[in-house]
């Protein structure tokens, strides 16, 4: 089909980037959550910090959206004790062994 806004044929990237940092094996876990548009990171989740922190005038009003939904926002602090270990178990033998 024709394109109709011809202002828009580029490349638009969306990423959500996962990540766990441990510490001493599991002791201490950190999890941090990024969300990218177009290579920018527009917000952050880290759970040290324990809620969404916006990085541009669009992350800001996505980071007080997210903030305001208890539920959503317990679910990301929780992805430190459950995701993150479970992955741990998964990557040692691969990354401690070596």
């Amino acid at each position: 089909p024709p394109d109709l806004c011809p202002a828009h044929s580029g490349v638009f990237q969306h990423m959500v980037k996962y990540e766990c940092h441990f510490i001493n094996g599991t002791e201490k876990v950190r999890f941090v959550l990024r969300k990218l548009y177009n290579r920018e990171q527009y917000v952050t989740f880290d759970s040290d910090v324990g809620h969404f922190v916006g990085e541009t005038p669009y992350g800001e009003k996505v980071a007080w959206s997210m903030n305001n939904n208890p539920e959503m926002l317990g679910y990301y602090q929780d992805q430190a004790d459950t995701l993150c270990p479970q992955n741990y178990e998964l990557s040692a033998p691969f990354l401690t062994d070596r």
